[in-house]
């Protein structure tokens, strides 16, 4: 999820990645705690000694420092979960990090043997081998997890499961490099597990048992797994972003080099295959299944946030010249088939990252096999002309796209293809704000009907107007809140079937970056005491906490957050080591009466210039010890605590 035009243009700046479907944190929900011998919090037997769960906060923890190298070059905890109960008393449970296995390991299948965490395969299920060292051939693994679900299923039976059996799914976004050190972004299939967790039912405390990579050769493979949710039917909503440009695929080595690892053909790819959403099912043995949908939209797919309701999903939009999108679909829990919409934003104020009224626009009404159709069969130019210099052709619509202007001409009879092949295009020439850039992370606070959606960074096309929007900054992002409502007519005066529509967008003040006008004594960009580009969000009704994960480079350290929105407390929870991005962030409020909030993370010791230029010398030695040379990245949780049910 880092700064970038197109996929291709991404992959020689991407950082360089490493660190993992990380941390996990656990905040059981039901018992106070004490601490156990290993120093993880277990739970008490005394549950009746305190009355219920009224409240709760997180106690910041400091930004780590060069005073102390090791804890910049790793996963740091500090921070703590202070609760008030229901008589009114008090207590504070410090947090700690624990991982199940670090990507490159050999953890277990559970069929007696054991397969490597995070590896890739092609679409014949097979290992792909990295043969860049001559004699150094091994199976490719990703440095990168990031979007997480974790779930239960009624009558789940795992071998090796002596507690409560819980399901963790992950996905691994990309690879940073080879052994080389070639840049591998975006050139191999993006891998999914499901992890199979044995969950102790006093303490809390996950075990993996079980790794299972799904098999996604039906949906022709996976293309850069971003941000993920969790579905209120119980399934994992992944994501495919940057999708690749079909009306520039012939040049695109990046694609070609990812069919070729795909299909071991460098032209077998489709464009029109990927960019879409694919949702993986979780069976009661432990293993998962995939279907892709291609009605939600052919966008930069970061994560998605599927409304109460159960058929309202919001879209983040991870590109410059982005847009809010929202799908509507035909029946509850079921993504196959449905209206696409997308956002014209009426700006209110250009002050700092601005606010403004938002009114929809209907894109098209398609199911997912429809559309699935057309991709199989169509190329760009069935679709649409689409010219990147000025044609001096006033039958040519002239549009933002990916930070550039397009001319294009819909080819007759093709709006239904367009819509949802082309969908950032047509978006822009049906009147939609294609000016949002690196729209992250959505989520929503169901109580007071508010969506949260993360703007990574608030530049370049925010900045010039190119897609209606025109606000003033700042570069290290914010986190905007949408009010929701019902009796919504889109722009055509038609009614829109749905109660949460989003109808304005603006930031709390609480979650906006401050730029720094110089680097401050570590090197930070940004106000290290702030957010700094947000981009996994997520948010947990029962603490009223809203988790903000980073992806950030003007921090040195990448940093976890939690805001409680009732007090407006910001606090920091976690440290990613240096370098690495914060991602994979999924609040779960009770699983067996405990609490989880996962995260992950990736690319410990992605060095920057000038951002690093302080820290590198010291940290690099300590994050290559850690992270197997930077090629691993652990994955685990939080420790935490049971709390009472709410008084």
């Amino acid at each position: 999820m880092k700064l970038a035009k197109t996929a291709s243009e991404i992959q020689p700046k991407r950082r360089d990645l490493l660190k993992a479907f990380a941390s996990a944190p656990l905040l059981p929900l039901t018992l106070p705690l004490t601490l156990t011998a290993s120093g993880l919090l277990a739970g008490c037997a005394t549950a009746s000694s305190r009355s219920g769960f009224a409240s709760a906060t997180f106690g910041s923890m400091p930004a780590p420092s060069l005073a102390n190298p090791a804890a910049m070059a790793a996963t740091t905890v500090q921070s703590s979960l202070d609760v008030v109960f229901g008589d009114g008393a008090k207590q504070s449970y410090q947090l700690a990090y624990q991982p199940f296995f670090m990507t490159g390991d050999m953890v277990p299948d559970g069929k007696g043997g054991k397969m490597l965490a995070g590896g890739y395969y092609d679409i014949n299920n097979q290992p792909i081998i990295d043969r860049s060292v001559p004699g150094k051939e091994r199976h490719f693994f990703s440095d990168c997890p990031d979007g997480s679900s974790l779930l239960t299923m009624k009558g789940a039976q795992v071998a090796g499961v002596k507690g409560n059996a819980v399901f963790a799914v992950v996905q691994f976004e990309y690879t940073t490099r080879d052994q080389k050190q070639a840049a591998m972004y975006g050139q191999l299939p993006s891998p999914i597990a499901v992890l199979t967790l044995d969950q102790d039912p006093q303490t809390g405390k996950l075990s993996l048992v079980k790794y299972h990579n799904v098999d996604t050769s039906s949906v022709n493979g996976l293309w850069i797994t971003c941000g993920a949710s969790l579905s209120p039917w119980n399934t994992h909503l992944s994501s495919e972003e940057y999708e690749p440009d079909a009306a520039a695929i012939a040049g695109n080595v990046q694609f070609q080099a990812f069919s070729k690892n795909l299909f071991g053909d460098a032209a077998r790819a489709n464009p029109y295959h990927y960019g879409h959403l694919p949702e993986i099912t979780v069976h009661a043995d432990g293993s998962g299944s995939v279907v892709k949908h291609f009605c939600l939209g052919r966008i930069s797919h970061e994560l998605v946030q599927v409304m109460p309701d159960r058929r309202t999903v919001l879209m983040g939009d991870d590109a410059t010249n982005g847009g809010l999108f929202m799908f509507i679909a035909d029946r509850e829990a079921d993504l196959s088939a449905g209206t696409l919409y997308v956002a014209k934003w009426t700006q209110t104020s250009g002050v700092g990252p601005g606010a403004g009224m938002l009114n929809w626009v209907r894109l098209g009404h398609a199911s997912s096999a429809e559309i699935k159709a057309l991709a199989d069969k169509l190329k760009v130019a069935d679709i649409m002309d689409v010219k990147t210099s000025d044609p001096q052709d006033a039958s040519y619509a002239k549009i933002p796209f990916n930070g550039k202007t397009n001319w294009i001409k819909l080819k007759p009879g093709m709006e239904q293809a367009a819509a949802f092949l082309e969908t950032h295009r047509y978006a822009a020439l049906k009147g939609g704000s294609l000016g949002f850039t690196k729209m992250e992370g959505t989520t929503v606070n169901a109580k007071d009907k508010i969506a949260y959606s993360a703007m990574s960074y608030v530049q370049t096309s925010m900045l010039d107007g190119s897609g209606g929007i025109k606000v003033q900054g700042p570069k290290a992002g914010a986190v905007y809140a949408l009010n929701m409502k019902g009796g919504q007519n889109d722009l055509s005066g038609s009614a829109i079937d749905s109660a949460w529509v989003p109808v304005d967008m603006a930031p709390p003040p609480a979650l906006i970056g401050e730029d720094l006008k110089q680097p401050d004594a570590l090197g930070n960009l940004a106000h290290a005491d702030k957010i700094a580009n947000p981009d996994n969000i997520k948010f947990s009704e029962k603490l009223r906490t809203l988790f903000i994960g980073e992806d950030s480079g003007m921090h040195v350290n990448n940093f976890l957050w939690a805001y409680n929105v009732d007090t407006r407390q910001l606090s920091r929870v976690l440290s990613c080591p240096a370098g690495a991005e914060s991602t994979g962030l999924h609040a779960v409020d009770e699983i067996n009466g405990w609490t989880y909030v996962m995260s992950n993370f990736q690319h410990a010791g992605d060095w920057e210039k000038p951002l690093h230029d302080k820290v590198k010398d010291a940290l690099d030695p300590l994050v290559r010890a850690n992270y197997k040379d930077r090629f691993g990245a652990t994955v685990g949780y939080l420790t935490g605590l049971q709390l009472p049910a709410r008084a």
